[in-house]
């Protein structure tokens, strides 16, 4: 059964706004998880732009769904991973002046650093997972390090699909999927679990559910823009039918 991670980051950047006390991420995540959340996500970015330390910590203490932790691959990071001991740790790409992640991690140039990482993230117990774009490259590099999970940035793809009118069967889109479709073969094969996620909307994400062997899909933006409209547990809801009626018609393997 395909699973969701919801992303409640823009709950909190609503909060800090107003540097004030709601909206709760910690309700949001509640509420996520009454609308069929397998998982949340949140990521605690250097510049703490959104979501808190103190955010993560009731997060772990509350939700009775898995936690995954976006983090930057820096020693500060990594302490607060150990102390707070998420159900997993994702290592992302982080720059100050981001809007929202770029691009995926170049684990390739910086493997013996990152196998560093996982290590220390092991040995407190946590699942380890990569972001990463769909390169054979970076997929190896990630099976050398020691990664569980890589979680393929479907950014490309979800560009591609909006820039050609939503066309699910333009070549461009079809192009951007296929890359997607062979990252996910590669990643298996390699023994680690297929997982993907950025910019995956209502209109664009079941061609991705749809793939062999894709195990979560971690999404935020969209759906906390439809809470907006519709309330969080519903938009959870919506999602999560997408996705489960996609992945009852896989992709042949």
């Amino acid at each position: 059964m395909i699973e969701l991670g919801v992303n409640i980051d823009h709950i909190a950047t609503v909060r800090q706004a107003r540097r004030t006390y709601e909206p709760d991420p910690v309700w949001g995540a509640v509420e996520a998880h009454l609308g069929g959340a397998d998982g949340i996500t949140v990521h605690l970015r250097e510049d703490r732009r959104h979501i808190q330390d103190a955010d993560v910590r009731r997060l772990k203490e509350t939700t009775q769904i898995k936690l995954n932790l976006e983090m930057a691959a820096t020693d500060e990071m990594v302490g607060i991973a150990c102390a707070t001991r998420p159900e997993m740790a994702m290592l992302v790409p982080e720059g100050r002046h981001e809007v929202t992640t770029e691009g995926g991690l170049d684990i390739v140039g910086q493997e013996a650093r990152l196998k560093d990482v996982i290590a220390r993230l092991r040995e407190a117990g946590i699942t380890t997972s990569v972001f990463i774009d769909a390169e054979i490259p970076q997929i190896e590099a990630a099976a050398r390090i020691g990664a569980s999970v890589c979680e393929i940035h479907t950014g490309p793809y979800a560009h591609a699909f909006y820039e050609k009118g939503r066309d699910a069967e333009a070549p461009a889109v079809l192009a951007e999927l296929a890359k997607i479709r062979a990252a996910g073969r590669a990643i298996r094969q390699l023994g680690m679990r297929f997982n993907a996620g950025h910019a995956l909307n209502y209109y664009n994400v079941q061609p991705v559910a749809r793939l062999a062997g894709i195990r979560e899909l971690h999404i935020g933006h969209a759906i906390v823009s439809r809470a907006v409209f519709i309330g969080l547990r519903e938009a959870v809801r919506e999602m999560k039918a997408l996705m489960v009626a996609a992945a009852a018609n896989p992709e042949a393997e």
